[in-house]
């Protein structure tokens, strides 16, 4: 049902693959800079990054699905 929508509004599997890999270089850029702010910010800057990186699997796994559905 959600990639029917996706499909209908015109998001395509091309554009989450790509969206996929730019959040692993934010992920990664937020990363670098959680380890240059002070020590009381740091956990919550990595905590930050860790979230971003639970999303990369999720949109080529959306894009993937979008794949088989065109």
């Amino acid at each position: 049902m959600v990639v029917r929508l996706l499909h209908r509004a015109g998001v395509r599997a091309t554009q989450l693959h790509l969206a996929s890999l730019g959040t692993i270089v934010l992920c990664i850029s937020l990363w670098i800079r959680a380890k240059t702010v002070d020590q009381t910010q740091r956990g919550n800057a990595e905590r930050r990054a860790l979230f971003v990186g639970l999303w990369p699997p999720m949109m080529w796994q959306i894009g993937d699905a979008l794949t088989e559905h065109e």
